[in-house]
């Protein structure tokens, strides 16, 4: 998934800040911009972690444009952070599905090309689909 981020300018004497909003309560910060970047993701990935295991929803994120009409964010520096949903700490459940071998196939050779197994390229894949269609 991707969040847009929110991020006050820093300079020699303070960090940058770092807030999401789409995400209540997730914020960050960092010594230069990439640093706060880059504990941005972080702090997504915890505050995720945290709502799964109260077994709550994650909130969608909102257009980065409607973010930045919020007046509470004007000259704040934007960006974007991707999530992959699927390292998250859910619990693994095991399932039971048929698909036809050539698919299989096609899958087990798409796994060892990006270096991951089968469950992992599934349920990227799958995450990915929902992500791109979105429940209406």
């Amino acid at each position: 998934m991707r969040y847009p981020i929110a991020i006050e300018s820093g300079d020699e004497t303070h960090a940058y800040g770092v807030v999401v909003p789409d995400l209540p309560g997730c914020f960050s910060a960092g010594d230069s911009l990439d640093e706060a970047i880059g504990n941005a993701r972080e702090a997504i990935e915890l505050w995720m972690e945290s709502v799964i295991e109260d077994d709550e929803s994650i909130p969608e994120a909102a257009p980065i444009a409607k973010h930045q009409a919020d007046p509470e964010f004007v000259g704040w520096i934007w960006a974007v952070v991707d999530v992959d949903l699927s390292k998250l700490s859910g619990k693994a459940r095991r399932v039971n599905i048929t698909l036809p071998e050539l698919v299989l196939t096609a899958i087990d050779q798409a796994a060892t090309r990006f270096g991951d197994s089968r469950s992992g390229l599934l349920a990227k894949a799958a995450l990915e689909y929902v992500e791109r269609h979105p429940s209406v």
